[in-house]
């Protein structure tokens, strides 16, 4: 009897795996035992091909050669990751093998690396599936206990094929048409680009937005606070001279109650997390990106195995986990935990319909910590913060409901209506969890402060005299520019954006702009192509950014079709939909857009000439800022001339400890700080040299590890981006 090869997606998983399964040989690229196999990709090893694999013309991007329309879509293996994709192949070759077992990540795009690997290699022999939701040791000894048919993700993978090739079809087309026509650098995709419409609409509105002056009237008890309202509710006068008279009518007068409601209510603890909720949550309290987030939780996930699959869209759990869940109360019954975990023991946790139903759960349950105890100290200050927002959000929804009276006043003085609001908290419940701390989780985030006031006992019939009334003047306020969190919630659901009925309550459905898993590295991407900027937590969008928007096509902008096609690709994932004639619709549209932006009459205006000009072509230069620093480019594409100006060091400045930029060439070279301090490269060298003797082993192992370049993800858009002549 052959073995068993077993495929993960990352080396750190395969070891965990191996060690699992006794695989203790070290092999090249896997580790081998009695009877497994286990290897691994380096993420994806497999890709789609280039342009140039189908036509040696596509070599240039010139418009006349658009759209690109491959009738069949190739696969070729990415030369960076090629040597471990020969080791893969050569033990897919091997007769020693017998079946093979897919452990990627189990989701979407997992199920592509996999899948890409086995077609490439040209596998024939049976596939089986591990689908699980953690990594800790229990978790993988189940899933291989419960190995599912691959034949049953074999619609997941047409899905994540689809959305591969409908990405390459869309923004490798559509990039090449505005980089051609426009002659600069400007790319598009099905994601990016609505993404980034709705960051310039909302920019549009602040623009267009008039401020105007209004008054409100408050009048002062013992104690508390009335305020004045019309017959609508509506407490704000935006006419001063009516808020005048207004002030003159009540002024001296007296208040008699006319009203005193007393209503029991209760508020009960917000839904388990998501990704997309919970990197919204982080970006909220702590300005952590969507993409730092998603980091985090890998890490949470991989390497300390603390919490449940990160990249879910679920916010339940299904029945089959709920007997665990004393056992994961156990395991977060410690330090700053202990007590409230221990306290949901001893009452018994409360399972509802608002956490458990399986229903509600598509390929992995909520984000929730694992039964694997936690080693706090062992966790950097972003993975606690993490950690925490996740442990918090569990313990509160095993909690009861909040429970607390709302006293609601009303007062009339001198026939103008005054309102009051209290509330006196019956039962804390889950809001014992976030005490301390601003009320995160609480999804009913427009709580007016009044609601908050202490009320004295008041009966019907009560009268107050010596009231303080005073007029207290406003500014309306423009709509707020979008921060990560609330871009998210735009992304999730951007049918609130539509007008028309029928189709916003569709879209509401649907399953929104890109994925809990893609979403981060979309809004990422806005920043590395220069399209949006950060200020402290907010998003604005470059001149760059909005030039774009108006010169691509009206449909590509638009978030209806985008979602439909996620929508779609969900239903192809449950074998509901044809992936045919998703890829028809596709290529159509790929068609139409091309044509659009060919057939515009529009220009694109660079907003970063310098005035330099080109040594070889004489044009005026652009300057760039890159990851590595600032340098001069050529606006003529053709031309391609460039030149740096300046390089991001990782030297610190020595008065305020951020990396300095160095500028000038040669001996002229210079260090310098955004802080102001300077710094000649020899008395640099100098001073290095002088503190050479200083460092320990530690500090040299930290620096040369600060040196190396992160890794960045691989599309196909972003290769062929690679490859564009500035």
């Amino acid at each position: 009897m052959g073995k068993t090869l077993v495929l993960t997606e990352k080396p750190s998983v395969g070891r965990e795996i191996a060690r699992i399964l006794n695989c203790n040989q070290k092999g090249n690229g896997c580790f081998i035992g009695p009877k497994y196999v286990v290897a691994w990709a380096l993420g994806h090893l497999v890709t789609l091909a280039d342009p140039e694999s189908y036509d040696e013309k596509y070599k240039s991007w010139k418009i006349e050669d658009l759209p690109m329309l491959p009738p069949k879509m190739e696969l070729v293996v990415m030369k960076e990751t090629s040597k471990q994709f020969g080791v893969v192949k050569n033990l897919m070759k091997s007769p020693e093998i017998a079946d093979l077992i897919i452990a990627t990540d189990a989701g979407r795009e997992g199920e592509l690396v996999a899948r890409w690997i086995i077609k490439k290699a040209g596998w024939r022999k049976p596939i089986k599936r591990l689908w699980i939701s953690s990594l800790t040791e229990r978790a993988i000894k189940e899933g291989f206990n419960h190995l599912k048919p691959g034949k049953e993700y074999e619609s997941l993978y047409a899905a994540a094929e689809c959305r591969a090739e409908a990405d390459w079809l869309v923004g490798l087309n559509v990039t090449r048409a505005l980089t051609c026509k426009y002659n600069a650098q400007l790319s598009a995709g099905r994601v990016q680009t609505p993404t980034l419409a709705m960051v310039v609409e909302r920019e549009n509105e602040i623009k267009k937005f008039v401020t105007k002056d209004y008054w409100t009237i408050n009048a002062m008890a013992k104690g508390f606070t009335l305020q004045w309202q019309d017959h609508q509710g509506q407490t704000r006068i935006f006419d001063k001279n009516k808020a005048d008279q207004l002030l003159a009518k009540i002024s001296g007068k007296a208040g008699e109650v006319v009203e005193v409601k007393k209503e029991a209510k209760k508020e009960f603890p917000p839904l388990a997390y998501d990704l997309t909720e919970l990197q919204r949550d982080a970006n909220r309290k702590y300005g952590f990106s969507a993409k730092t987030t998603s980091s985090v939780m890998q890490q949470l996930y991989e390497n300390h195995k603390i919490v449940t699959y990160p990249r879910t869209d679920s916010r339940y759990i299904s029945e089959d986990i709920v007997a665990t869940i004393p056992e994961r109360l156990k395991s977060v019954a410690l330090g700053p935990y202990v007590d409230l975990a221990r306290s949901i023991l001893r009452n018994k946790p409360i399972i509802t319909k608002r956490f458990v139903d399986g229903s509600k759960v598509s390929d992995h349950h909520a984000i929730i910590p694992t039964e694997q105890p936690p080693t706090l100290a062992r966790l950097s200050s972003e993975e606690l913060k993490i950690y925490d927002l996740i442990v918090k959000r569990f313990l509160a929804v095993l909690s009861p409901a909040f429970e607390y009276e709302q006293t609601l006043i009303k007062v009339v003085i001198n026939g103008e209506g005054f309102t009051a609001k209290g509330k006196i908290v019956k039962l804390k419940g889950w809001q014992k969890v976030y005490e301390g701390q601003s009320r995160l989780g609480n999804e009913s985030d427009n709580s007016d402060d009044e609601d908050e006031q202490n009320l004295p006992e008041i009966a019907k019939g009560d009268t107050f005299q010596n009231l303080v009334v005073k007029l207290k003047p406003g500014k309306t306020k423009p709509p707020a520019r979008h921060t990560e969190a609330t871009l998210l919630s735009a992304m999730e659901h951007p049918g609130k954006l539509i007008e028309d009925q029928k189709l916003r309550e569709a879209m509401d459905q649907s399953h929104g702009l890109g994925t809990p898993a893609t979403r981060a590295e979309i809004i990422e991407k806005l920043f590395n192509s220069f399209y949006m900027s950060r200020q402290g937590k907010e998003i604005v969008p470059t001149s760059k950014g909005i030039q774009l928007i108006g010169l691509v096509p009206a449909e590509l902008k638009s978030p209806v079709l985008t979602a439909r096609w996620e929508q779609q690709l969900t239903e192809i994932s449950k074998g509901k939909v044809q992936s045919q004639s998703f890829l028809t619709g596709i290529r159509g549209y790929t068609t139409q857009l091309v044509s659009t932006v060919i057939g515009s009459s529009q220009t694109f205006k660079h907003d970063n000439l310098t005035r330099n000009k080109c040594p070889e072509c004489g044009k005026y230069l652009l300057q760039v800022k890159g990851k590595k620093g600032e340098m001069l480019v050529c606006q003529d594409r053709e031309c391609g001339y460039r030149k740096g100006i300046s390089q991001v060091s990782n030297a610190r400045c020595p008065e305020c400890h951020k990396k300095m930029e160095i500028k000038g060439e040669g001996d002229n070279k210079l260090f310098s700080c955004v802080c102001g301090y300077r710094e000649k490269l020899s008395s640099f060298t100098k001073r290095r040299e002088a503190e050479k003797g200083n460092l320990n082993k530690k500090d040299v192992s930290k620096y040369l590890q600060n040196q190396q370049d992160s890794g960045l993800i691989n599309t196909a858009l972003a290769d062929a981006l690679a490859k564009l002549k500035k």
